[in-house]
């Protein structure tokens, strides 16, 4: 579905564009020689466009958790009117670039259009962009784990049913991944066997550390249902 039939649809979207689409600023200051009509920017590459930006333009937004830190990136937009198939749009846009620092000192750049409202946070933008990865990753664990790709049906109807069973199927093989790697003793206490034995309580029949009284043995006790009597002196 394209662009322009989303947005009919009355549904928003955020699309990713190569970096060498045609922008117009619709906010650029271009200066009027006092007669005739009112000029408009030219069209331009949207990464230059991005490029020629100012540092106050720019937003740090962390996106969530990650597993080498907190995942942030830098992220700016500007209502443009896109050149598509070497045509202006008849709406004008939001173009939204979003850069990250790579481990190297690089920026990875990315560029994106969409018909959002024009008071949506940079945040909102970042996790959308973001979220697609988890999505990919979510399919690429439903195929692998869950069979989301191995289907034989003669229906849309049983094809949905099966990319709906396999999903849920996912979706619990996750939440369990993720209750067991929780499973640890106390909110804070490091997992390990030290920190299981002082919090897990003792099992029954379980006899717990420590000296053993001469004679007594609570196990056997818990067996007969009753106390044992101290073995008489000799």
């Amino acid at each position: 579905m394209t662009p322009p039939a989303v947005a009919r649809a009355g549904e928003a979207y955020l699309l990713s564009v190569p970096p060498n689409t045609s922008v117009r600023d619709l906010a650029a200051d271009v200066p009027y020689a006092g007669r005739g009509r009112y000029p408009k920017a030219p069209f331009t590459r949207v990464d230059r466009w991005a490029a020629a930006l100012p540092a106050a333009a720019w937003q740090a937004v962390e996106v969530r958790d990650a597993e080498k830190g907190p995942l942030v990136v830098q992220v700016a937009r500007g209502l443009v009117q896109a050149l598509t198939e070497r045509r202006p749009s008849d709406t004008a846009e939001l173009a939204v670039a979003v850069r990250e620092r790579q481990p190297d000192g690089t920026w990875k750049r990315d560029y994106l259009l969409s018909n959002a409202p024009l008071d949506t946070p940079l945040a909102e933008f970042a996790r959308v962009f973001k979220a697609r990865n988890r999505v990919e990753e979510c399919l690429k664990r439903a195929k692998g784990e869950a069979g989301l790709a191995d289907y034989q049906v003669r229906t849309w109807g049983g094809w949905h049913h099966h990319q709906a069973l396999s999903l849920v199927a996912t979706w619990f093989l996750t939440r369990e991944a993720r209750r067991g790697k929780k499973a640890v003793p106390g909110a804070d206490a490091p997992a390990g066997a030290r920190g299981d034995r002082a919090t897990a309580p003792p099992a029954s029949g379980v006899r717990s550390p420590g000296p053993r009284r001469p004679g007594h043995d609570p196990s056997a006790a818990a067996d007969r249902g009753g106390s044992v009597l101290p073995r008489p002196a000799t």
